[in-house]
């Protein structure tokens, strides 16, 4: 295991920073590329990466409402409004008053939105397997783990 960080040396300083080296550069440069792989990959089935990432949160928490879903994807509400009412007129979501507070919306995966599920996963896999195709099962293993210590120090910033 590698020593940590020495505070008092951090990675980066004023002087070494290069913005096209910087660890937040490369993450956004992997986002931007694996998107555009999913979007190729499933545009055949009439969804967005953007928008399987929004269907997929639904199906997984049935019933979560937009507030919900901005806050765990740091999208804001006007976007999420409007991803929403795409996923809707594709028939792929349903929105539902809440029987408890009419205030509230909650989302529900329509039947053609459950049936779309299964056809998107194999094409999403088969798009992450390209990324990851000169990985080796430890370097994938570290790459995650590394990822989540990430998260977990940025989350920490919070208190």
């Amino acid at each position: 295991m590698s020593q940590p960080a020495n505070p008092s040396r951090p990675p980066y300083t004023v002087e070494n920073y290069q913005q096209d080296e910087s660890i937040g550069f490369l993450v956004h440069q992997v986002k931007l590329r694996l998107t555009q792989a999913i979007d190729e990959k499933i545009s055949d089935l009439d969804i967005t990466a953007a928008q399987w990432v929004v269907l997929k949160q639904i199906a997984l928490r049935n019933g979560e409402t937009a507030t919900a879903l901005c806050k765990c994807s740091g999208c804001d509400t006007g976007s999420m409004t409007r991803m929403l009412d795409r996923l809707e007129e594709k028939n792929l979501i349903r929105r539902e008053r809440s029987t408890t507070d009419r205030r509230v919306v909650l989302l529900h995966v329509t039947e053609n939105g459950q049936a779309l599920l299964p056809k998107v996963v194999p094409l999403i896999v088969e798009a992450l397997n390209y990324a990851l195709v000169d990985f080796s099962g430890d370097e994938f293993e570290q790459a995650k783990a590394l990822l989540r210590r990430m998260v977990v120090n940025l989350d920490a910033r919070h208190g």
